[in-house]
């Protein structure tokens, strides 16, 4: 098996074993192994790091390590408890205790929700944080590197009513490295000769949760063009998936280069939480996780908050729009009230909806709408971008339309998904 992280990673830190029989928390600032957590399968090890300042209700972040590494190596060669100490989130690192110290990211059981495997013992670590910290449901998220951002693909997959965002280096769509003769290893994916249709990887999610319709995680990641592991042309295969999960177009809302060599684009809204966010690494092979990337993924998880609202994203369910249309036979208008129906004021806000093929925005009210054809993006005007707990405001749009004059089946608040009403 090829190891997928270099030696590069720091020691490893003593972690103390503490196995327990009811939920009780963990030593503060001190990696700790916990037993005895739950359904777990295939015997993974579950460690713990939960910083001195836990906020009240906090998130749970899972980082989830390579091939070859493990969970106190994941925690040693990361900054996320450092950023813990900061912001007050709880940590959990998965440990492979199998002889190739790959995650199952490939077998049936995998790659179904409660099939069995990895993603059980994940769960059961989860459902042990939350019980033990009254962790916040609504803000729990997973991270991984390589065998790590494959397993975060397939927990977003199998659990997408647990995970509110996900953020893999280096990994492969949801059900790319399936077998069933039961090898670890998936030649093909990993040599980027997987492809399908947005719409056959937005099914493979699908088919792990069936008959589930709630909100599905955002997605965030990352891959560099030499990545001779795990090869590039799955970064374009993992955007289509998740794309069409969420139910956006295939063409970024916005492109930027944060940094000299990086190409981020951004589907569905323009902002920190888009989303999808996908960022591109040119000339960089597969080891490309870096110290300070971790601070871009809080942001687009929105943990860098230190547990308070943020100004914009809102959790899933904190919207309602409304939405009325009248139509002729070359254009439309379109009258949107949005509602903020959480608990937090929205200061600035952002609403994003895609127009059916062949609508133009040629006029617009109470919002700046860009672009104005496909994935649409109204962003406040200076007078209504903030938006009191249960109130509303109303923009709207008119469009020209070559024959389809149907209204937008969806929207997001900030990336978040709103409720139609």
């Amino acid at each position: 098996m090829v190891l997928l992280l270099t030696g590069a990673l720091l020691a490893v830190p003593t972690a103390s074993a503490l196995p327990r029989t009811a939920p009780a928390a963990v030593p503060p600032a001190t990696l700790t192994e916990v037993t005895g957590f739950g359904a777990n399968p295939s015997n993974l090890q579950m460690y713990v790091y939960a910083p001195a300042n836990v906020t009240a209700h906090p998130a749970v972040l899972v980082a989830v390590h390579w091939c070859g590494g493990s969970g106190p190596a994941m925690h040693s060669g990361t900054e996320y408890a450092r950023l813990a100490d900061r912001y007050g989130f709880v940590i959990v690192y998965p440990s492979v205790t199998r002889t190739s110290k790959c995650f199952d990211v490939s077998s049936p059981q995998a790659l179904r929700r409660g099939g069995g495997s990895d993603p059980v013992g994940v769960k059961s670590m989860i459902d042990w944080v939350s019980a033990t910290y009254s962790a916040d449901p609504a803000r729990v998220f997973a991270t991984g590197i390589s065998s790590g951002a494959m397993m975060t693909n397939v927990l977003l997959g199998d659990y997408p009513d647990v995970f509110a965002a996900g953020a893999a280096f280096s990994g492969v769509p949801f059900g790319c490295f399936a077998t069933t003769d039961g090898s670890e290893w998936n030649s093909a994916c990993s040599g980027g000769t997987v492809i399908r249709t947005p719409q056959q990887w937005g099914d493979l999610v699908r088919g792990a949760y069936p008959g589930y319709t709630g909100p599905r995680p955002r997605m965030q990641l990352w891959h560099g063009t030499e990545d001779d592991v795990l090869r590039y042309p799955n970064f374009g295969e993992e955007i289509k998936q998740w794309t069409e999960v969420r139910g956006i177009g295939q063409s970024p809302a916005a492109t930027d280069s944060p940094q000299t060599g990086w190409t981020r684009t951004r589907y569905g809204s323009t902002g920190d939480r888009a989303q999808v966010e996908a960022i591109s690494l040119q000339g960089v092979g597969h080891n490309l996780y870096a110290w300070g990337m971790a601070d871009k993924v809080l942001t687009f998880f929105g943990l860098d908050t230190g547990g308070e609202p943020g100004p914009g994203p809102q959790p899933t369910g904190a919207c309602a729009v409304t939405l009325s249309t009248s139509a002729w036979n070359t254009g439309l208008t379109a009258s949107v009230t949005l509602t903020n129906t959480g608990t937090a004021a929205v200061n600035g806000w952002r609403l994003g909806f895609t127009l059916p093929a062949g609508q133009t925005v040629t006029n617009g009210w109470g919002a700046t709408y860009t672009p104005s054809s496909g994935t649409v993006t109204a962003t406040n005007a200076s007078y209504n971008g903030t938006i009191a707990p249960k109130a509303s405001v109303t923009l709207g749009y008119q469009a020209s339309h070559t024959g389809d004059s149907g209204a937008p089946s969806s929207f997001t608040l900030n990336g978040s998904e709103c409720a139609m009403s």
